[in-house]
């Protein structure tokens, strides 16, 4: 199931004209980050593939996205449901940082976001209501009809954003590449590293074995950046002190080969304790640190260690 945006391509034509009068936001991660490498899950949405009936695809059901619970890696006040669940019994969605290391097996799946958009300039994003309050503007703008799934779909994305923060979190709702970029630096600094999920070749659920050559990025703040789905490119983001960051190399058994970034919260006192973390590693909150891979389409900021050039 997909959204049909009629405005859609009027929206990459504003975006278009858009370009002549400011940076485009390529241009303006190298202005501002020119040092810095543009990952994957950045470049997808750069030049995304092309989209059969210029619609935006987005994906339900097989691995996307599930509008009765909020997202499991950015809902810290919410306990899981009986679907999550199920759906996570035979996933290693969570472990624990004692794990991180070179010959654990973890049945994993790294499944491939349906819903592809692209980024639209900050000016154009500035321009389209992002607010519970502006609904029936936003849906009659998509031309979405009210209660339908795509409305949930935009609903729940904007009502996460909306959520107050945990103890010791930074949130921020990125409509633009440009909005993600100034957040992460002004928590970071200009000097910093983005870094995606990326696997060789699509699979399906397999067990994956974790190689040598795991790279410790940060023992302390990152911001890690979730992608949410929406008629165009938005990002959860959010700054939490208590965290730690891993590249971590991985096979499967069929021998795809991946590079996962993991995090590992240190500090969870604070999440609900039905958390859906904490009922499959059957711990108690504050406990241990609690690790997850990230999907291909988030991206965590970490401060680089080496000098800038």
């Amino acid at each position: 199931m997909g959204f049909r945006f009629s405005l859609f391509v009027t929206f990459l034509t504003l975006a278009l004209v858009a370009s002549h009068a400011a940076l485009s936001p390529e241009l303006y991660w190298k202005s501002v980050l020119p040092n810095t490498p543009v990952p994957k899950a950045v470049t997808d949405l750069l030049h995304p593939d092309p989209v059969e009936d210029k619609s935006t695809a987005v994906g339900v059901g097989k691995g996307g996205v599930n509008v009765d619970a909020p997202d499991v890696f950015i809902g810290y006040r919410h306990g899981a449901s009986e679907n999550q669940l199920h759906d996570v019994q035979n996933t290693a969605i969570f472990f624990v940082e004692k794990d991180l290391h070179p010959g654990t097996k973890m049945n994993l799946h790294f499944t491939e976001n349906l819903n592809e958009v692209t980024f639209l300039p900050r000016q154009v994003a500035k321009s389209i209501p992002f607010s519970s309050n502006q609904m029936p503007e936003i849906l009659n703008r998509f031309s979405v009809k009210p209660g339908s799934l795509e409305a949930d779909i935009m609903q729940n994305t904007i009502k996460e954003c909306e959520e107050a923060g945990i103890k010791g979190e930074e949130k921020y709702c990125a409509t633009s590449l440009e909005s993600m970029i100034d957040f992460s630096t002004s928590k970071l600094g200009k000097n910093v590293r983005a870094i995606s999920t990326e696997v060789e070749k699509r699979t399906q659920l397999q067990e994956y074995t974790i190689s040598a050559g795991i790279e410790k990025l940060t023992d302390n703040k990152s911001v890690v950046c979730h992608k949410q789905n929406y008629a165009y490119a938005v990002f959860y983001c959010h700054a939490i002190q208590t965290t730690s960051a891993y590249i971590v190399p991985l096979e499967g058994t069929d021998g795809t080969k991946a590079k996962a970034v993991a995090v590992c919260h240190t500090d969870t006192s604070a999440w609900n304790p039905k958390h859906l973390a904490f009922q499959v590693l059957k711990v108690n909150p504050g406990t241990v640190p609690i690790c997850h891979f990230l999907p291909e389409d988030h991206i965590v900021w970490v401060a680089n260690k080496k000098p800038a050039a």
